[in-house]
């Protein structure tokens, strides 16, 4: 009787999940849809007319646009093609838009406050130009058009795997004092997240300031609808990011892919490691899931603090940042080495800050460039770059799953080997499982550990962040751990790829529409 209980409790539980009330409602608004256009089939030649104006003016507004890449205004304007009535309203509730207004003005005026809290490190810069110019241009640049200080006397730890970094994530927050800020895209229920939520819900009790971020659709399938007001109920002070709503949406592609976590300003986690069992290896899902992350301990920390509070104050313009305090460093963290320039990247303005740093590790590379990365989907001229360096005598390696999340992405992801390997680019697929790692390697100088994957999502529509280290211990773990996934790599040559008329065919629409996944 006791069984039968629990398997009705559990089938409860997954009918009126959030997944299946959302697919319900989904699939409503789809019938809905249907029979309206039923009810005004007397009235399609007008309806006709009325959707190839809105396709022509949208198909103007494309054309004219000069922040639209390339490749985006081709696959839209093939989609114009194709559909001449029903493109235009799909190009304007999908297409290539920055954020709908409200979110822009909210991010906007949260900058104005939070970003003077950022104040530069002229000694860091200082340091980095004496040691390497070319480097210091590439942090230059980002912090002319960023805003991001380079920092020295920074302790940087490097994770190659997420089952190492948890412990080490959970042993921080344990010594909180002052403030807690967690912010990630996705938290699922299980055993990371409990040990997580746990944790914090007593750090909060005990007058920590806790304060959570998550996406609302990176959270759909782990977290329960309104999770944040249980939260709040608990005294941890909680938002869910740019809510989901089951119907077309201006901002729903606009998500929040980032992983941050900061404790007292002093020590700052990120990578690509998300608060779900998965990225522990506690959960099979697509074979061994192989992830990677850096623990920045000393005043680098601090970037990471005004990234989520930004974020925060957006959402909560009310909050007071003045009450945060910034801690004071008085000596280098033990084992500083190196320097670190923690950067985001946001929609909301022109400046593709993370595409135009992934070109400029890209074209400094002079000896090595690895690259580790689940999705691949290239523009043109981050694909002309990786070859050129290949071509110019640089060993370029980039390293992709073998067993995909999303079986679409993956046969996208394979379409570009060919041509990476024509190039001279050396292309590898991680066997035993999924590889959600972003992590670059250049020249024993530089490398970049974050969440920004190379795709049109995290270079053009989501909020992302990352962490360049200049020099440093850390960069020759980061090589280490490559080889390391090397070895449990399978080397991709010309007769892995689709090299017939058909199979090139099949590769090429599939990149035509790579804008649009």
């Amino acid at each position: 009787m006791a069984e039968l209980r629990t398997k009705v409790k559990s089938l409860m539980r997954f009918v009126f999940s959030r997944l299946v009330v959302t697919g319900v409602l989904l699939l409503l608004q789809a019938v809905w849809l249907f029979i309206l256009f039923n009810k005004l089939a007397e009235y399609a030649g007008w309806i006709n007319v009325v959707g190839v104006v809105i396709s022509v003016v949208m198909c103007a507004a494309l054309i004219r646009k000069d922040s639209t890449v390339p490749e985006f205004k081709i696959s839209w304007l093939a989609l114009f093609i194709l559909m001449p009535v029903q493109g235009g309203l799909l190009y304007l509730w999908w297409g290539d838009h920055r954020p709908a207004l409200r979110l822009r003005r909210k991010l906007a005026r949260a900058a104005l406050r939070i970003r003077p809290l950022r104040t530069p490190e002229p000694a860091g810069h200082a340091r980095l130009a004496a040691a390497d110019p070319r480097a210091a241009a590439t942090a230059a640049y980002l912090e002319n058009y960023g805003g991001f200080p380079v920092y020295g006397d920074t302790r940087v730890t490097y994770y190659p795997s997420g089952e190492e970094m948890f412990p080490a994530m959970l042993e921080a927050m344990e010594k909180a004092e002052r403030y807690i800020f967690v912010e990630f895209f996705i938290i699922s229920q299980g055993r990371m997240w409990d040990t997580v939520h746990e944790l914090l819900r007593r750090k909060a009790a005990a007058g920590v300031d806790v304060r959570l971020i998550y996406d609302d659709t990176g959270c759909v399938t782990g977290l329960p609808v309104r999770y944040w007001r249980k939260l709040e109920a608990e005294g941890i002070r909680a938002l869910s990011f740019n809510p989901f709503v089951p119907m077309i949406n201006l901002v729903m592609n606009n998500r929040d892919h980032r992983k941050i976590l900061v404790v007292d300003g002093e020590v700052a986690f990120t990578g690509g490691i998300n608060l779900a069992d998965e990225y522990i290896n506690e959960k099979q899902r697509f074979g061994y899931w192989r992830d990677t992350g850096v623990r920045l301990e000393g005043p680098a920390a601090w970037s990471f603090t005004t990234m989520f509070l930004e974020f925060w104050a957006a959402n909560r313009p009310k909050s007071d940042e003045r009450a945060v305090p910034r801690p004071v460093f008085a000596s280098p963290a033990p084992g500083a080495t190196g320097l670190v320039q923690p950067f985001c990247d946001t929609p909301v303005d022109d400046e593709t800050i993370a595409k135009n740093v992934y070109l400029e590790l890209i074209n400094q590379a002079q000896r090595e460039l690895f690259i580790t990365t689940p999705y691949l989907i290239l523009e043109n001229d981050l694909l002309t770059a990786l070859c050129l360096a290949a071509k110019r005598g640089v060993d370029v390696r980039i390293y992709t799953p073998g067993i995909p999340d999303k079986p679409t992405i993956f046969q996208l992801t394979r379409s570009y080997f060919p041509a990476l390997i024509n190039g001279g680019v050396k292309v590898y697929s991680f066997t035993p499982g999924f590889l959600h790692s972003k992590t670059w390697y250049c020249d024993g100088r530089i490398g970049a550990v974050g969440s920004i994957n190379l795709d049109y999502r995290s270079l053009y529509l989501h909020f992302e962040c990352s962490t360049l280290l200049y020099g440093g211990e850390a960069l020759r773990d980061i090589r280490a751990d490559m080889m390391d996934l090397e070895s449990r790599c399978h080397r991709v040559e010309l007769s892995d790829c689709r090299t017939s008329w058909l199979g090139t065919l099949v590769s090429a629409v599939l990149r035509l529409v790579a804008p649009l996944c």
